[in-house]
């Protein structure tokens, strides 16, 4: 993440200050874990070290997720970059059919025969 990426992401996510407890450990290291994770899809135990303890990147991730930071942040984005016209909002549509197995389909199936075919004879 770019120096001018990170100022803009610290502003949006909370901070440790007035809270009880230990202060956070340097948000951007822990950030960086979370995005590398994300990007290589590693699991938590597996984070290099030099992002701190992988509980630590969990615990913050987790946080984030469950009280809706990461939300916030993305609406943030968004509209930020909308304002600043550099979001494109081309849609694409595409035509595909893709059809369920009969078996997962919930509504009952006729195949246009009777019921009297399937008794004993």
């Amino acid at each position: 993440m770019t120096d001018k990426q990170w100022e803009l992401l610290a502003l949006l996510l909370p901070s440790s200050d007035g809270l009880r407890g230990r202060k956070f450990r340097n948000n951007r290291v822990v950030v960086e874990g979370m995005l590398y994770r994300l990007r290589t899809g590693l699991p938590w135990r597996d984070l290099p070290s030099h992002f701190g303890p992988w509980k630590t990147v969990w615990k913050r991730h987790r946080r984030y997720a469950g009280d809706g930071t990461w939300d916030r942040v993305l609406t943030a984005l968004v509209a930020m970059a909308d304002a600043g016209g550099n979001l494109d909002w081309a849609v694409s549509v595409d035509s595909t059919v893709v059809r369920v197995h009969q078996h997962g389909a919930n509504a009952a199936r006729h195949t246009g025969g009777s019921t009297e075919l399937h008794e004993p004879a």
